[in-house]
């Protein structure tokens, strides 16, 4: 980008400076990407949670009952004085579970980079967990992990939920979870959701919501792309869609363009053509035997699985092993 692309943009502002690098190769590529990442800001992430709520939205109230029938089992195999790191954590909801379980924890990471999802996270866990020391970290938890000081020496467990772990193509998610297994070390754990595949009927409208909160939680990213960035797409000239890609083993979200169109973006034009889309997410899902052979190819070695009485999600528990 040149600085007359970057115009308005605060150059303190990192997080503006790498959405408007990511929008603006993404609208560039031969099929058109924004990043997944970008869906997070303050009303993207109340967007979200209604769709937790949703009755066709099945994985977040899945794995909180795998979470809370299970969560002394999985808090059983934690050191005393151990630092718990959720990567990506949101309202840290599910969290709470875990927290309740872990009576010797040390401290709290919670990673994420909605800053205002945050402060409402740490303000809630406080008045629950008085005790407990919350250390949010803002930013992306790809990123390498730098604990705060006096916490780096303890006993690492790692929470993943929400199987995120989708939102990535099996090579990238296996660097992920080699990073992870780096950042946890020598004995550390990892406690990460997994969406299960099963029949078509149940999977695609938990992205397609009657009520149309999915629908609008995509359509924020352009909207997100205005506020911020100054472009001028037309959000009535896009329509949601989330297909399956059978060859591929996932849902994808799209944006589809209703009509032929052009939308500005930093001095840039974008050409689009009717029914051509912008992808936005990918949500890969697995079997237990795929994921947990993923897991051994990045250095991690599976142990226990939890799953619900249907099949629907599971909650691996992954090692690093010496």
């Amino acid at each position: 980008m040149t600085h007359d692309q970057l115009g308005f943009l605060d150059p303190a502002d990192a997080e503006a400076h790498a959405f408007a690098s990511a929008a603006l190769a993404g609208l560039a590529a031969p099929r058109k990407t924004l990043p997944c990442q970008y869906f997070y800001d303050a009303r993207g992430s109340a967007l979200f949670e209604r769709i937790t709520e949703t009755p066709e939205y099945y994985p977040t109230r899945t794995e909180a009952m795998i979470l809370e029938t299970h969560a002394r089992a999985i808090a059983a195999d934690t050191p005393w004085g151990a630092v718990l790191v959720e990567f990506g954590s949101g309202s840290s909801r599910k969290t709470e579970i875990l927290l309740a379980a872990l009576d010797g924890l040390s401290a709290y990471v919670p990673i994420d980079v909605s800053v205002s999802a945050l402060e409402d996270a740490r303000a809630r866990l406080r008045r629950r967990f008085p005790r407990l020391d919350v250390h949010p970290i803002v930013g992306d938890f790809r990123a390498d992990l730098t604990l705060p000081d006096g916490l780096a020496a303890r006993p690492r467990l790692g929470f993943f939920p929400g199987s995120t772990i989708g939102n990535f193509a099996p090579p990238e998610a296996t660097d992920l979870l080699r990073s992870m297994a780096a950042r946890m070390g020598a004995g550390g754990r990892l406690v990460i959701g997994v969406d299960l595949l099963k029949d078509l009927s149940r999977l695609l409208p938990a992205y397609n919501d009657a009520g149309g909160i999915t629908a609008a939680f995509n359509l924020n990213l352009l909207a997100r792309a205005n506020r911020e960035l100054g472009a001028d797409f037309d959000l009535a000239g896009f329509a949601h869609e989330a297909i399956f890609n059978a060859a591929r083993g996932r849902i994808e979200m799209h944006l589809v363009s209703k009509r032929r169109q052009t939308v500005s973006l930093l001095g840039r034009h974008f050409d689009f053509h009717p029914g051509e889309t912008i992808h936005t997410e990918n949500s890969h899902k697995y079997s237990l035997d795929e994921f947990r052979g993923l897991a051994r190819g990045a250095g991690w070695t599976p142990r226990r699985v939890w799953t619900d009485d249907h099949g629907l999600f599971s909650v691996h528990e992954l090692v690093v092993e010496g």
